[in-house]
């Protein structure tokens, strides 16, 4: 593959390209491949929706239900002006590895509506949140699936869902989303699941390669849902986070940032940019300093052709959905960079969602304690997994993880046959 062609690759170009050499190692037949390749079930949906002003804006939205033979579907929900239906596809397929990986007996799904959150206001982002459900409302619920929030979503935004289900319904439905807020049945542990989960790898992945945690200097590129907490739990760990970015900026320190005045400083101004306890640096830097550990936790392809010989990173955790781009991969593996794929480092998120889950239809609510030792026991055990499939096949830990994944995945389909 050329440089030329891997920076052109899209997200699902990426996905199925990870498919295809884990169907080819698996000795997987010709139409289980194909069946793999291809979601399930997708839904494309306009979404109108009468603006502050009395005016009207459509936005367009998907669902897409990648996998079903281990579970009901399961998946965020993004808003976001990057939305398109490849991309939604390609984190659809993604989380049904996801899943498999962590034995959730879930399939994998996501949504998405195309629109920047930020342009919305308070009411208007209701609005369209209500609308969209209402029409995506025949192919989700708690046997079916099951969104959790993503990028431009939050807590407030499942309420929202799970209030317009219910209501459709005729009955309250707490386990129709998750990512609730604690009141309306969330988990606790729920909202830094993710982050811990990528603290948690990102400790083991470093004591692997010999490199003690305590003093590890660290690069966050993404301080939002998934990047603030990570640098958080790993602070506390006793890592140096030199630097962080977002969006708008970047800062870098030596020294170690201050993550606690960081975090009230973005949170005051909306960005990273302008902290006064670091130096601005490009962003595009934050990926190429010379740490022990680098954590991409922001988008997809952020990685790639052009980028991925200028990193220095000892060790890569990813805490986005495919921020490493295949052509990346090579180049990395190459220079013995070990990287921690998207599927195990970021699962936490969809390990707490499967425990908030079974606590709504169980209605009995564990305490944080029983949750942060869940998570631990699931992701280490899935850890040791993908070590050990790595070491039996001489593959790299993304390819372990994929093969491991789509072979739980393909099992469940050939014991449920196919139908009629």
């Amino acid at each position: 593959m050329t440089a030329l062609l891997a920076a052109q690759l899209g997200p699902l170009d990426e996905a199925r390209a990870q498919l295809a050499d884990a169907v080819e190692i698996l000795g997987l037949d010709e139409g289980v491949a194909a069946m793999l390749a291809v979601p399930r079930r997708e839904m494309t949906v306009a979404v109108p929706l009468r603006r502050d002003d009395g005016s009207i804006t459509t936005f367009i939205g998907h669902r897409v239900q990648h996998n079903l033979s281990r579970g009901p579907a399961k998946g965020g929900l993004r808003y976001s002006s990057a939305v398109d239906l490849d991309e939604v596809r390609a984190l659809a397929m993604w989380m049904t590895w996801k899943c498999a990986l962590l034995d959730v007996p879930y399939g994998g799904a996501k949504g998405g509506i195309a629109v920047d959150p930020r342009t919305l206001s308070d009411g208007e982002l209701e609005r369209l949140t209500r609308r969209y459900t209402s029409e995506i409302l025949p192919i989700i619920g708690p046997t079916r699936d099951i969104p959790a929030p993503d990028i431009g979503t939050d807590e407030r935004t499942m309420a929202w869902m799970m209030d317009t289900y219910s209501t459709a319904v005729g009955h309250t439905v707490p386990g129709v989303v998750t990512g609730k807020p604690l009141s309306l049945g969330g988990s606790r542990g729920r909202a830094s699941a993710t982050s811990a989960g990528v603290a948690l790898i990102a400790r083991a992945a470093l004591e692997h390669v010999g490199i003690p945690v305590r003093g590890a200097t660290v690069s966050v590129q993404g301080f939002g849902k998934v990047g603030r907490d990570a640098a958080r739990f790993l602070a506390e760990s006793g890592c140096r986070i030199v630097a962080v970015s977002d969006a708008d900026g970047a800062v870098t320190s030596s020294a170690g940032l201050d993550i606690a005045a960081l975090s009230a400083h973005a949170a005051r101004t909306g960005s990273v940019a302008g902290f006064p306890g670091g130096e601005p640096i490009e962003p595009s830097r934050v990926l190429e300093l010379d740490v022990d550990l680098l954590v991409p936790a922001a988008v997809e392809g952020v990685l790639h052709a052009g980028n991925a010989s200028r990193v220095t990173a000892r060790v890569i955790v990813e805490g986005a959905n495919g921020p490493t781009a295949s052509e990346a991969d090579a180049i990395l593996e190459a220079r013995g960079t070990l990287v921690v794929p998207d599927i195990l480092a970021n699962a936490g998120g969809v390990l707490v969602s499967y425990f908030e889950w079974v606590q709504a239809n169980q209605s009995y609510w564990w305490t944080e304690r029983d949750v942060q030792e869940r998570l631990g026991e699931r992701m280490t055990r899935a850890w040791g997994d993908v070590l050990d499939e790595a070491r039996r096949r001489g593959v790299s830990l993304r390819t372990a993880a994929t093969c491991l994944a789509v072979e739980r995945v393909a099992q469940a389909h050939k014991l449920r046959g196919l139908y009629p």
